[in-house]
């Protein structure tokens, strides 16, 4: 006689139970899957440069190899990437204290550098604005550390950003930081120094954290995007965020970095030794040719960003074709948000599903970001792919009488 064993149901824990997996990763896995059937699928959807790693930087990673950079490092970087990432930032910050490595945290992107703040700053009982719409893991990341993620709805009239008053509105007495994103995803806005100093002006007075995720700052068309370090003369309530992700075409790398005060760099340190220890050795060597050969990084950027900036222009002249299509103006980044809500169509998520299943077309829905009107292209594809999307994104709306 065999005895039949009932598998017992897997049953998540409180900690991951109110995760949902990331829109943009489901969006591209869905339009793999179509190409898989032999579907002519054009993915929209990914924030991911199209480009390759310049290969100044693939030299350096493939003599890294050969030097044997393949063994364990310090599981805050090592000293020489760190260094160059602190004398690269002293060129912004005008303090009276200057940047050091012990201030610098390398980690394995910057979506653990934020999810490392993220744990080190925030927990049970605190609240942290997020300026609405952003990036939808900033949401999971403060609430996997216990506290309450506050989303603000920027201004439609204005980029969608959030404004100090609009941030000042949304405070409570538990109110403990502010995540920034400038350029944004997903909406390509643009915080102007203006801005970016009455927010840090209203952090300073409320004792509040800022974090600042700084990751599309060279991906700016219209003038150089103002870090909060350009315009900050304290950083006992700052903490910086970058990579080498999207400016060097490095996403697969997986190299980005905090900048914080030296005791809070050692609690992120500390967390990280618990859970992933370094980055990958040879993507740090990596790394750091991409921030000290300076000329040859300086021209693959300017003929990447003049490449995104192009594609920027195509893609509102598109865009207009529609003239009841409502889209912020994309002044970085390589985002194109529009609200595309009708009668006859739905919300983001129902108008992104028609375009990717009836069309071909993937975008990420406005739902992923806390704006379910309006959907996300991203135009770090192919030009041809841009606005062919594009077109097809514009003769949907139409459809629906947009």
């Amino acid at each position: 006689m065999t005895e039949t064993t009932t598998l017992r149901a897997f049953a998540p824990s409180a900690n991951v139970a109110f995760l949902k997996e990331s829109a943009t990763i489901a969006v591209s896995a869905r339009a793999r899957a179509l190409k898989a059937q032999g579907r002519k699928v054009i993915d929209l959807g990914a924030g991911e440069p199209d480009f390759d790693t310049p290969e100044f930087i693939r030299r350096a990673g493939q003599k890294a190899i050969d030097s044997g950079a393949t063994k364990y490092t310090a599981t805050e970087g090592i000293l020489p990437l760190r260094e160059a990432i602190a004398a690269q930032t002293n060129a912004r910050w005008s303090g009276d204290d200057k940047i050091v490595a012990q201030e610098v945290v390398v980690s394995n992107g910057s979506k653990q550098s934020l999810f490392n703040a993220c744990f080190a700053l925030f927990g049970e009982g605190d609240e942290v604005l997020i300026p609405t719409p952003s990036w939808t893991s900033y949401y999971e990341m403060v609430a996997l550390s216990k506290a309450k993620p506050v989303s603000v709805i920027g201004d439609p009239a204005n980029g969608l950003k959030a404004t100090a008053a609009f941030l000042d509105a949304a405070s409570t007495p538990r109110t403990k930081g502010i995540m920034l994103n400038s350029p944004c995803n997903p909406t390509g806005a643009v915080y102007s120094t203006d801005e970016l100093r009455e927010i840090l002006a209203l952090a300073e007075e409320r004792d509040w954290w800022v974090l600042s995720d700084e990751i599309y700052r060279r991906i700016s068309f219209d003038g150089p995007a103002a870090s909060v370090l350009d315009l900050s003369t304290r950083r006992d309530r700052l903490v910086v965020i970058d990579g080498v992700a999207k400016a060097y075409a490095m996403t697969g790398w997986r190299i980005g970095w905090t900048i914080a005060p030296r005791a809070v760099s050692a609690a992120m340190g500390a967390f990280q030794s618990h859970t992933t220890s370094n980055a990958a050795a040879v993507s740090q060597h990596a790394a750091l040719e991409a921030i000290v050969n300076v000329d040859a990084a300086e021209k693959a950027i300017t003929h990447m960003v003049a490449q995104f900036k192009a594609r920027r222009d195509a893609v509102v002249k598109a865009a207009r074709v529609a003239p009841g299509l409502n889209f912020v103006y994309p002044e970085g980044a390589f985002y194109l948000y529009a609200n595309v809500a009708t009668e006859r169509g739905g919300d983001g998520t129902a108008f992104a599903a028609a375009l990717l299943e009836k069309h071909d077309v993937a975008i990420v829905p406005g739902a992923a970001f806390f704006t379910p009107d309006w959907v996300r292209l991203s135009y770090a594809a192919p030009s041809e792919h841009v606005i062919t999307g594009v077109e097809r994104l514009v003769e949907l709306y139409q459809s629906y009488g947009g």
